[in-house]
């Protein structure tokens, strides 16, 4: 259920950031490629680039905003969540703030104290060119 295909993972390998047990950040803190936390940030969470993936884990806390394209969670959040592509929360996830998605993946026992919304597809706002109207030639037209 967890599981993420060895490309996705290979993909986001190569920049792997880790924040272990026991330690804490105070501030924003602002990633490319994958970032595993272990320890408790007590800021935002923001991605850098559209490829990037947080994994929070079960004894992992972020006190902050998270907004990131993708995360696996499976530990405590307090603040809001803004996830742009995929978010997957495990059996020890706790969100005390609003959610905001595109796809979500939840296993049981997984929590969110908040509101919970889907964001929608990005609609095209260009309006159609419009079309040059067919023009009629008439040759027997009489000039008065």
């Amino acid at each position: 259920m967890f599981h993420r295909k060895r490309d996705a993972r290979d993909a986001c390998g190569r920049d792997t950031s880790l924040i272990a047990q026991g330690t804490v950040i105070r501030g924003d803190v602002y990633f490319t490629g994958t970032l595993h936390l272990d320890g408790r940030i007590e800021g935002g969470v923001l991605a850098s680039s559209d490829e990037a993936l947080l994994t929070l884990s079960e004894h992992g806390q972020v006190d902050g905003e998270i907004r990131v394209p993708q995360a696996v969670i499976n530990g405590h959040v307090t603040g809001n969540v803004t996830i742009s592509a995929r978010l997957q929360l495990a059996p020890l996830a706790r969100i005390d703030g609003d959610l905001c998605y595109h796809t979500l993946e939840m296993a049981a026992g997984a929590q969110v104290n908040g509101r919970i919304a889907r964001q929608a597809e990005a609609v095209p706002r260009e309006l159609a060119a419009p079309q040059p109207a067919a023009v009629e030639v008439i040759d027997d037209a009489v000039v008065a």
